[in-house]
């Protein structure tokens, strides 16, 4: 784990913040303490949202929760949506859904792949990747692809507009829509949502083949720089299908150390809380998940395209599992942890989707009507989901009147959190220490972290008392008394 926290020195330091990070989803600041020759000696990743989901769904009614939740996010609310449902449906007693049931699901949630991909890599990170990282801010951004990349720019777009028409006809809307409920979902495809649908799905494969075609161009393009740049190697988690073939909805939960080797497999995720620990620090709302089998220091893992590629076998799509092939073949029999590395992965995910939606709008079954089924009700259940930044738990308990008395969500971008505060000291460390800042350099630091495609608002939940001052103040403003509670509950003046 690369360090910079332990440097001791008698120099004053100064602080250098980039606040905020920006094309990102949510708030998050670097900040980095250098001394007079511009030498670090300490980079972090704050993230500095709050979001109290864990807490105030508790003393919810069950059956809000598929919808609730999703309010997290307005990237990617079908994931938590689902795993919510995924959650509640075990509690309903539900083990297995309708066959139409579960198809209408997938459908939902590999549309859902499709918007959340393009969205991050063609309007989020492509401007770092088609103009250099230091290239004037005035043209790194989305205005400047649409200008000198017309014909790159109009791909996303349009990527990701039928994502979201499959979204909306499987959810009832775009955003935060209400499909999936307790059991199974509360509407089928009409037919003629199913052929428009099916109109358009060729041509997304066609793009969506030519994505993976630039992400790979752009990474080998400048491989030296790509393969080293911000450089750590780690474990990798997610879910798995029986066969060992890439799975976003269902499977089991599959974890390999950095050099490829099994730790876990096939472990039923609701067994998560057995394999999976977090730890809380002062300076982060974001918790640092570990695998207990490997400890806090050694066992911090990435989740997300670049570990789900590195963990499967085999991807069930013919044009996204020649991808696949390509993409691994530069590990030489290692996996892959270059982290400029997770575009290209997740530009074959798209293709996967893309290629499986095709799959989809030929089966019958989205038409049925055969959408719900009931068990015997239980007071526990844990959903989760592979979400477009990787795997995404859902747990909650309730008492016998249906209330929602434990909450516990483990996001995705949490599972990161250690990787990119990594991926940055290596990034300022190989290109900033010692040198005079610049906007460019600074930008590294954010290229090391849209590389992940963070979501800060949803990855940010409190363990224990949330720090917290509060001053009393008389009406001339002077200050009367002052209370402090710091992160463990204890209050001091």
């Amino acid at each position: 784990m690369t360090t910079l926290e332990t440097a001791q020195t008698d120099k004053p330091l100064r602080r250098v913040a980039i606040d905020p990070v920006s094309r990102v989803e949510g708030h998050g600041k670097v900040t980095l303490l250098l001394d007079d020759d511009n030498r670090l000696h300490q980079v972090r990743l704050h993230i500095v949202e709050f979001r109290g989901f864990e807490r105030f769904i508790q003393g919810r009614p069950i059956w809000e929760l598929p919808v609730l939740v999703q309010r997290l996010c307005g990237i990617c609310p079908v994931s938590h949506h689902l795993a919510a449902a995924k959650a509640v449906d075990q509690i309903i007693g539900v083990d297995r859904l309708t066959p139409p049931a579960e198809k209408l699901r997938r459908l939902m949630h590999y549309g859902q792949m499709l918007p959340s991909h393009a969205l991050h890599f063609f309007h989020l990170a492509s401007p770092d990747l088609l103009f250099g990282f230091d290239s004037e801010i005035a043209r790194r951004n989305i205005v400047g692809v649409a200008t000198e990349y017309p014909e790159i720019a109009r791909q996303g777009v349009l990527l990701r507009k039928f994502g979201q028409e499959v979204i909306r006809h499987t959810a009832g809307k775009r955003i935060h829509g209400t499909g999936a409920i307790p059991g199974g979902m509360n509407k089928s495809l009409s037919v003629a949502e199913r052929d428009e649908l099916r109109s358009e799905i060729d041509q997304v494969v066609t793009w969506s083949e030519a994505a993976v075609a630039l992400a790979r161009q752009l990474f080998e393009q400048n491989q030296a720089l790509h393969s080293r740049f911000g450089y750590h190697e780690s474990g990798f988690l997610g879910q798995i299908r029986g066969d060992g073939a890439l799975e976003f909805y269902h499977g089991g939960l599959r974890a390999r150390d950095a050099d490829g080797h099994t730790i876990f497999d096939h472990v039923d995720y609701r067994d998560y809380n057995d394999h999976i620990h977090e730890q809380v620090r002062s300076w982060t709302y974001m918790k640092f998940p570990y695998l207990r089998a490997l400890g806090s220091e050694a066992g911090w893992y990435r989740v997300g395209p670049l570990a789900r590629i590195n963990n499967c076998d085999f991807i069930d799509t013919e044009r996204a599992e020649a991808a696949r092939r390509d993409f691994v073949a530069i590990g030489n029999g290692r996996p892959i942890h270059a982290p400029l590395a997770y575009h290209w992965a997740r530009m074959i995910e798209l293709l996967h989707s893309a290629e499986t939606i095709a799959a989809l709008l030929d089966d019958e079954d989205l038409l049925s009507d055969d959408l719900v089924t009931r068990g015997e009700r239980r007071e526990e259940g844990v959903g989760v989901i592979e979400a477009p930044r990787g795997t995404l738990f859902h747990h909650y308990r309730v008492d016998e009147h249906d209330t929602v008395t434990m909450a516990n969500l483990i996001v995705s971008t949490t599972s990161n959190n250690q990787a990119m505060n990594d991926a940055v000291r290596q990034v300022a460390l190989d290109h900033l220490d010692g040198q005079e800042l610049t906007e460019g350099l600074l930008n590294h630091l954010e290229v090391a972290i849209r590389a992940y495609d963070p979501c800060l608002s949803c990855a940010t939940h409190a363990l224990g008392k949330m720090p917290l001052e509060v001053e009393l103040l008389d009406a001339e403003g002077q200050t009367l008394d002052r209370l402090q509670r710091d992160g463990s509950g204890a209050v001091t003046p």
